[in-house]
């Protein structure tokens, strides 16, 4: 399952064919509330402010998820233009012909992947409306494809050393309430089963055989090179039918953060501008403890990350940079912490 077990929610990719980059929007029913929590130090952002309980604007029609760096934020254009067609956005009045206006209010982050082939190709506001245009209440595809095309993981020792990053969602139902996640990981760090404590996909080891295990080696004093910020990111949405106000919501973005911190190992780095939002869309009429959905949205968040590496495959064509995937390893493991 993913985010779309959520009823309401629908999820759309956009897959550049020119080179791996794309973005993901989740379209949300009439009335769902929102909230952000930005952790990372290197974020692209829009309509982060709106979702504050302290301003006005109350219900939330789509969040979308883009590569691209700070380019890729174009691609809500496109989002918000598929919504006005469709008649959906906060009533604004009416224009000087006596149509009524409409702005939808579309939440976005991206993350950086210009360094994986030409950089001149970004999601655009066609992406955004191709995207709107594919989504559905299926579950959507994952791996490399939509926001996680151009994805990567493990770069704290040199994008050289790096591996594929991707999307991937997850779900679970608890006392008649669904929580459920869409995370595009591009993370610094090492993607980690909580589990198991193994590293799954991230830094490589110098040869590029074996996963290095980040914290391992800094433990062991390697150092690596100094890093220029905003090279990475890890972005995403959690949806519920729960009842949340927007104070609430917000809340479960902060927690769903945990997740983050339990599968991704550095997290929330200088380089990373790790973004997560909340849709709450109310369908099931319930209110649930918030204790118990943050800790829901934490453990589908980190199975989320998971899913995300074990879909992508790996990148090995004329012009971009190798990249293995997870599943490229096979059952190799990383050393042990220490070793």
């Amino acid at each position: 399952m993913s985010i779309t077990a959520v009823p309401g929610l629908r999820v759309g990719h956009f897959t550049d064919p020119r080179r791996p980059t794309g973005c993901s929007v989740v379209l949300a029913p009439p009335g769902t509330v929102g909230g952000v929590d930005v952790r990372g130090a290197a974020p692209g952002t829009r309509e982060t402010e709106l979702l504050s309980p302290l301003n006005a604007v109350q219900q939330v029609h789509a969040v979308l998820l883009a590569g691209g760096s700070a380019y890729g934020l174009d691609a809500a254009g496109g989002v918000m233009r598929w919504l006005e067609e469709q008649g959906i956005g906060i009533q604004v009045g009416r224009d000087s012909g006596g149509t009524q206006v409409r702005v939808p209010i579309v939440p976005a982050a991206i993350l950086f992947d210009l360094n994986v082939g030409d950089a001149r190709i970004r999601p655009d506001a066609q992406a955004g409306y191709a995207a709107c245009q594919a989504a559905a209440a299926t579950t959507p595809a994952q791996g490399n494809v939509g926001a996680g095309a151009g994805a990567s993981v493990g770069k704290l020792f040199g994008f050289d050393r790096a591996m594929r990053g991707g999307i991937g969602g997850a779900a679970i139902q608890v006392d008649g309430v669904t929580v459920g996640a869409l995370i595009a990981v591009n993370a610094m760090g090492d993607v980690v089963d909580p589990g198991t404590g193994h590293v799954i996909a991230g830094a490589r080891s110098a040869d590029g055989t074996s996963l290095l295990d980040t914290m391992a080696a800094l433990r062991r004093g390697e150092l690596p090179p100094a890093l220029q910020a905003g090279l990475a990111t890890t972005i995403g949405v959690i949806g519920t039918d729960a009842k949340l106000d927007k104070a609430g919501a917000n809340k479960l973005a902060q927690m769903a953060h945990d997740g983050l911190a339990r599968a991704i190992n550095p997290v929330h780095t200088q380089a990373d501008g790790d973004t997560l939002f909340a849709l709450a869309t109310g369908g099931s009429g319930r209110g649930i403890s918030l204790t118990l959905l943050g800790a829901l949205a934490a453990e589908v968040t980190a199975l989320a990350v998971l899913r995300a590496v074990r879909a992508a495959t790996s990148l090995d064509a004329a012009g971009l940079p190798r990249l293995p995937a997870a599943c490229d390893f096979g059952t190799l493991r990383s050393r042990t912490p220490g070793g």
